[in-house]
């Protein structure tokens, strides 16, 4: 798609966009409300496309990957749209040899863990290498009437896949190579940042209207590690797109005592998983800085006045402040009915409130649902990848 127009500036196309102004804590009314990981394996028209064709081959066809964008905008009537693709595809794009296993997650041919597998780390040329994605994300922004949210793995995530060679609970081998050669572990990050940072101008420019850096692993440190070793190419990612208009946001599981760490990195929203209260993480992020979250995923596995009653728990933390915007503390399990979400949306839409007084607003009874069976719904074993 190389003849594809100028896009308009995200700020002129979505100009009442109530997620965009909770990014940067503009005046508006309504709480916007958006889910990680909400393109795809909780939805029978997403597992319809799946069984005619492999993660890999949707991801690579940007007419599929933008169709599995647009279905949960269509089904839930949510304030933004993920872009369907995954954190490692950069990664693939310059040939590490990165393959995404069923049940497992991305696995690494020949995982890096001296100083010279440093040199199969080349440059990023967005267009040209990852020239799918950004179609993908052209092709969106035509169709779309909600902003479109582009996204990328944080440096050091990254670095935990290619070095463990694969998924890990432990981290062991790359704890070992950031406290044994700390040289070669900020040469490998300093290049996974240029990776990063190339990924997310590419996006921006061909119209995302903000994104999000995934740093999923980052949890697993101690915060005085995670300043030394991680905090300054994660910085410099984003500091490399600081200067293209568009929001950014910063998110991390278990990162309850990373939250101050990760605002200082340069972002306009942090997000907040589920194990944090988000009142109390309003306590350790500065001022300017907004919030994103932070319902837990599980409870919507849970009959509807369950989901209500939690998400009105977070409304009520968040104090109807403007910098902040609903979603989940990760991403929608695959066993969740699309159903709740959708609820779930209206909730938000109708109860919260942007600086109604004594915050936002919840009703003190909700209508009583009936719990789902779910008998619609198929098991679904795709791995936690994706952002």
């Amino acid at each position: 798609m190389s003849d594809v127009s100028e896009p308009a500036a995200p700020s002129a196309r979505h100009a009442g966009s109530p997620f965009l102004a909770a990014c940067r804590g503009a005046p508006h009314d309504t709480v916007p409300v958006w889910f990680m990981r909400q393109a795809g394996r909780a939805l029978a028209e997403y597992r319809a496309i799946r069984e005619q064709h492999t993660f890999e081959e949707v991801v690579h066809t940007p007419e599929l990957a933008a169709e599995v964008t647009l279905q949960p905008v269509r089904r839930y009537g949510v304030d933004a749209a993920v872009l369907f693709s995954d954190i490692v595809t950069p990664l693939q794009a310059i040939g590490l040899g990165v393959t995404i296993q069923p049940g497992v997650g991305p696995v690494i041919d020949r995982p890096l863990r001296t100083a010279g597998d440093l040199d199969r780390l080349r440059r990023l040329d967005p267009e040209e290498d990852l020239g799918h994605v950004l179609d993908t994300v052209s092709l969106l922004v035509e169709e779309l009437d909600v902003p479109l949210i582009g996204f990328a793995g944080a440096p050091f995530t990254l670095a935990s896949y290619l070095i463990e060679g694969g998924p890990s609970r432990s981290y062991s081998r790359t704890k070992a190579l950031m406290f044994t050669d700390e040289l070669t572990w900020h040469r490998l990050l300093d290049r996974l940042a240029s990776i990063v940072g190339a990924s997310l101008s590419g996006q921006i420019a061909r119209g995302a209207a903000a994104v999000q850096l995934f740093d999923s692993w980052a949890g697993a440190l101690a915060p005085e590690d995670y300043e030394r070793f991680v905090l300054p190419h994660s910085q410099r990612v984003l500091e490399q797109v600081g200067d293209l208009g568009v929001p950014r946001i910063h998110f991390g599981v278990d990162s309850g005592e990373l939250l101050g760490l990760m605002a200082s990195a340069g972002t306009e929203v942090v997000g907040v998983d589920w194990r944090t209260p988000l009142d109390h993480a309003r306590a350790r992020v500065p001022e300017g800085v907004g919030l994103q979250g932070n319902l837990e995923p599980a409870v919507c596995l849970g009959p509807f006045p369950q989901v209500a009653e939690r998400a009105r728990d977070v409304l009520r933390r968040a104090g109807g402040r403007p910098d902040h915007v609903f979603n989940l503390g990760h991403g929608v399990l695959p066993a969740t009915d699309p159903g709740v979400l959708a609820e779930l949306v209206e909730l938000v839409h109708a109860e919260g409130r942007v600086n109604a007084p004594g915050g936002a607003q919840a009703a003190t009874a909700a209508p009583p649902a009936a719990v789902r069976p779910g008998a619609d719904r198929d098991p679904v074993t795709d791995p936690e990848v994706g952002p």
